[in-house]
């Protein structure tokens, strides 16, 4: 007996050294595998702020409405609009010829003119017809009919943002060393015409003025062009090359979970990073733009341009922390199962509160329970297709729909009530 018993303790120990040479054989592979998990998760972290960007540059070139819809709030804003009346007053002053202006003025249109300056057809003479066409260029710019010029403009001049970016080609915007342009020729000649309505009869002599309003100044646009438009071709191609990294890397992952926590959070972490960047360079394109060009107006259409493209930020970092915290709410660690319990303990009060007033759930309780799984995972794979079909969904848009899935689980965990002990469902009859 004691011959057997010491050969099965060898045996057992035989059998423990083989595990254990097999676990440290197989390591060296898992420690490969978590290796590539960790690169492929990483470079799809740093490519989830450059889908953002590319994204921005693919729709704001490519889709014709979405790029009106960005500028045409620009033609209602006072900062725009006193800026593109200073502009277009400088262009107006440099072409009237002052100590002409009275003797040209025929006697009919003097009282007129007068009446324009307010009386100061004397000292101050430039003064005054400076704020007479200042008035009149505010006036057409605060118009409605600017609004609509500038709108329809702007849808017809689409096409030039992709020549502004390439610096190639003409068109009403263009880009000229590191600055972009728009022509404001047509408003100076609407201005033109409310001066000769106004009694300043030598406006109608002033030749064809074409003068540029700057949409943006920086030394680094010549730099940026180039990237903007590699962002551009990538288009949604981008987005999808960070997706499937960033699953790649979780499958591969050991511990999926974890690793899908660190890819929600990681992501997170590089998006804002280039929200915050965004604001920071805001500040710097400010504080380094020229004296003759409006910090407001400059930074009403920097705020347009970037709109879109800081709501995609917002959007990706709530998809980020939505993806992350629902993965670790799903894990096994001790403050996710302790909200778990205390999610369907609260739930399961409600259901007790229900059932004592008489509530009961029939049928759809027990089918509800054997069938929680897969309700479920069609939420979820609902919720995903909600999303992915919204045409540009925002930071709300994600919390709403993390929101309605999370109520529609708390419904599915209220209703799926387990049968009393030794209830059978009904038996069906044969028909």
């Amino acid at each position: 007996m004691d011959d057997r018993a010491e050969r099965s303790e060898l045996e057992a120990l035989r059998g423990r050294v083989a595990a254990l040479e097999g676990e440290r054989a197989r390591r060296p592979r898992h420690h490969t595998r978590s290796l590539v998990a960790a690169v492929l998760i990483v470079i799809g972290c740093v490519l989830a702020p450059l889908s953002a960007v590319a994204a921005w540059a693919a729709d704001e070139v490519g889709d014709t409405d979405r790029y009106v819809d960005t500028v045409a709030p620009l033609a209602s804003d006072p900062a725009v609009q006193n800026a593109v009346a200073d502009r277009v007053t400088d262009a107006l002053m440099s072409h009237i010829d002052l100590p002409a202006l009275l003797a040209d003025a025929a006697p009919g249109d003097r009282p007129l003119l007068e009446k324009a300056l307010g009386g100061r057809l004397g000292d101050s003479l430039e003064g005054a017809v400076r704020s007479l066409v200042h008035d009149k260029a505010r006036e057409i710019a605060a118009s409605d009919a600017f609004r609509t010029v500038w709108t329809d403009a702007n849808r017809r001049i689409h096409g030039s943002l992709d020549k502004a970016l390439t610096g190639s080609g003409g068109g009403a915007v263009q880009l000229t060393d590191d600055t972009v342009t728009l022509d404001l020729g047509p408003l100076v000649d609407r201005v033109k015409q409310r001066l000769v309505d106004a009694g300043l009869s030598v406006a109608g002599h002033i030749p064809a003025v074409h003068t540029d309003f700057t949409l943006v100044r920086s030394p680094q646009i010549g730099e940026a062009k180039t990237y903007v438009r590699l962002l551009q071709i990538a288009g949604n191609w981008l987005p999808v090359l960070a997706v499937l990294l960033l699953a790649a890397g979780v499958l591969l992952s050991a511990r999926r979970r974890r690793a899908l926590v660190a890819a929600g959070l990681g992501v997170v972490v590089a998006t804002g990073v280039l929200g915050i960047g965004l604001r920071v360079f805001r500040v710097i394109y400010l504080d380094r733009l020229p004296a003759d060009v409006s910090p407001d107006a400059a930074g009403a259409v920097y705020d347009a341009l970037t709109h879109f493209l800081r709501t995609t930020v917002r959007m990706v970092i709530a998809l980020g922390v939505v993806v992350a915290l629902a993965a670790w709410l799903t894990g096994p660690g001790r403050y996710a199962g302790l909200v778990r319990r205390l999610w369907t303990s609260g739930i399961g009060a409600v259901r007790a509160t229900a059932d004592r007033a008489g509530l009961r759930t029939g049928p759809v309780g027990p089918f509800a329970h054997r069938h929680r799984a897969w309700i479920t995972w069609l939420l979820v794979a609902g919720s995903l297709l909600v999303y992915l079909v919204w045409p540009y969904p925002t930071g709300w848009v994600v919390a709403d729909i993390a929101l309605c899935l999370l109520f529609l689980l708390a419904v599915v965990e209220f209703l799926a009530a387990a049968p009393p002990p030794g209830q059978r469902p009904p038996a069906r009859v044969a028909v």
